[in-house]
């Protein structure tokens, strides 16, 4: 497709220390922008990443429409690039504007927009395992008006950031008793800006009891383990992988329906059902609970090592071959080129 493009004059590569990089701080040379107006999605454009100004009045700063996706570029020992699962990330991007009532974006402008950028800011994907190039596609509402209703102008925005792997340290969490993070009939299965916004609070809470991350549970009763921070959760009891079902709660995330595959053709058994406080820490007080883990874009999967609920207080064992790290390799595997790729997941550049 007709992508107009402008270069920058000098790249900022070599001012960037690849070895010490700090999760989404540092970015590429370049950006992807499309613009929707009069009812249609105009020619995108690739020019320097730069800051782009906006009316005070444009619809995002008031009413909050803006949904983003989470994606990774890896580069094998080859030099190829490789996408994962590019087709999830573009149908769940289109499926939360929708329930933000802005307008989708067409396959060719997502998918060809990606190609050609990665192609440009080729040299910022360095190879190992561990590193690779997080994309942040994302819209937003434009027109300068502040009516509430839905915008008629967005703009849609795909940025580069080069990442290293991600390690959060231990993490201990806090089931909540309180908070929630979305309610049946809202936003949270969609990737909407303001789902982040709404769980900094709480997590600060936590931070101060001296724990990482919240697990949240579902509004209505408390009764009922959902999410963990911003990743989707599993635990296994026994040899028994368990996670929470999708619902217009819970995020569609690909990392968490990659993992449910790989275990499945592993002979593991696994249960997609709802998962109870009480349940689980039963498990915990019988020695059944063996793992919890988070699974999400950027730090893949992430081993939780403990946690509280009211009084009670948890550590999960340390094992030599746990599901996380099992599961973990397998996926980068496939991700980095090191491996068959039996699901068609990695889409080459």
């Amino acid at each position: 497709m007709n992508i107009n493009t402008q270069l920058i004059e000098q790249s900022k590569i070599d001012t960037v220390d690849f070895n010490n990089l700090n999760f989404g701080r540092v970015f590429t040379d370049h950006m992807l922008v499309c613009d929707f107006k009069d009812g249609v999605w105009q020619t995108p454009t690739i020019s320097p990443y730069a800051p782009i100004s906006f009316e005070p009045s444009a619809r995002v700063f008031h009413y909050g429409q803006a949904v983003f996706e989470g994606m990774k570029a890896f580069k094998d020992d080859n030099d190829d690039v490789f996408l994962f699962r590019p087709d999830e990330n573009f149908e769940r991007l289109n499926k939360s504007a929708e329930r933000l009532a802005m307008p989708p974006v067409p396959e060719n402008v997502f998918m060809e927009g990606l190609k050609q950028l990665l192609k440009i800011d080729n040299d910022w994907i360095k190879k190992g395992l561990g590193n690779s190039l997080y994309l942040r596609p994302f819209i937003i509402a434009t027109e300068g008006a502040i009516a509430a209703s839905p915008a008629e102008e967005y703009k849609f925005i795909v940025i580069c950031s080069p990442a290293q792997s991600y390690y959060a340290g231990d993490v201990r969490v806090i089931i909540s008793e309180k908070y929630s993070r979305a309610a049946d009939g809202g936003v949270g299965y969609a990737k909407a800006a303001g789902n982040y916004a709404a769980q900094f609070y709480p997590t600060s809470l936590a931070h101060k009891e001296g724990y990482q991350q919240i697990i949240w549970t579902d509004a209505n009763t408390h009764e009922y383990l959902e999410e963990a921070g911003t990743m989707n959760i599993f635990f296994r009891v026994g040899d028994k992988l368990i996670t929470a079902p999708n619902n217009d709660r819970i995020l569609d995330g690909i990392t968490r329906k990659s993992i449910i595959q790989i275990a499945k053709d592993n002979n593991i058994d696994v249960e997609v059902r709802r998962v109870s406080v009480s349940e689980i820490k039963e498990a915990a007080k019988a020695g059944e609970l063996k793992e919890i883990f988070g699974s999400g874009t950027a730090a893949v999967i992430n081993p939780i090592k403990g946690f509280k609920h009211n009084d009670f207080k948890f550590e999960l064992p340390v094992l030599e071959n746990s599901y996380a790290s099992s599961f973990k390799e397998k996926l980068l595997n496939i991700q980095y080129n090191k491996s068959e790729d039996n699901y068609g997941w990695r889409v080459k550049i």
